[in-house]
């Protein structure tokens, strides 16, 4: 991706919103954990371009450039970041949603993905489509395979986005799975290719972040 001037100032837009949120929660005033990411912020901005306002969003504990990417004015994010809630980011008002339990999020996007395939069916209207973001770790787990599998075989208007960081919280993925996400990844376009599904597609990429799994690198005191 070419970073024009428009892209440089989105990315630095994410950037400062995340030091911002590490300045207030070194300050003692989030009493909850924070989970930080960075250096994904154009792979996010490239896939955001294809999410529509009425489309449904799940994300996972370390949510917030998603939430920012769908629309959710800054502020918003922030108070509710503040509030304790950083890991269970959800704004039903803007189809937003995650969860704090590893693969918790899978079952459910897959369910709304599969009314709004019936709502197409049965009513002749198209309904939003359902953007699902889970990591490496998550990837490897049997809530995501069948969800992803169900998706696949019924072909629903989902797209799945594996974000890999290589670690499985504090343990390479590798070490933990004995596979790494990228050849998982390739196997599911196989199966996707194998049942010629078109409404359903997966995503992968790989990031390195400067922020640990979860607070700023400091031990905080309240």
């Amino acid at each position: 991706m070419i970073l024009t001037r428009d892209l440089k100032k989105k990315i630095k837009f994410l950037k400062d919103f995340e030091e911002e949120i590490s300045r207030i929660y070194e300050e003692k005033k989030i009493y909850g954990p924070i989970h930080l990411r960075n250096n994904n912020e154009s792979e996010l901005i490239k896939i955001f371009q294809g999410v529509n306002s009425e489309d449904y969003v799940f994300s996972t504990w370390a949510s917030h450039l998603h939430a920012l990417l769908k629309g959710i004015p800054a502020d918003e994010v922030k108070k509710m970041i503040i509030e304790g809630n950083s890991i269970t980011l959800t704004f039903p008002q803007y189809n937003f949603f995650t969860s704090a339990i590893v693969g918790g999020i899978c079952p459910i996007a897959t369910g709304v993905a599969w009314a709004s395939k019936q709502k197409e069916k049965l009513k002749g209207l198209k309904g939003p489509r359902v953007w699902i973001f889970i990591g490496d770790m998550t990837a490897f787990t049997g809530i995501a395979n069948e969800s992803i599998t169900y998706s696949i075989n019924f072909d629903l208007p989902i797209t799945w986005i594996i974000e890999d960081n290589k670690k499985s919280v504090g343990t390479p993925t590798k070490n933990a799975w004995n596979q790494d996400a990228e050849s998982l990844f390739e196997s599911l376009l196989e199966k996707k290719s194998i049942a010629k599904a078109t409404n359903f597609d997966i995503k992968y990429y790989q990031f390195k972040s400067d922020w640990p799994h979860s607070g700023v690198g400091k031990f905080i005191e309240f």
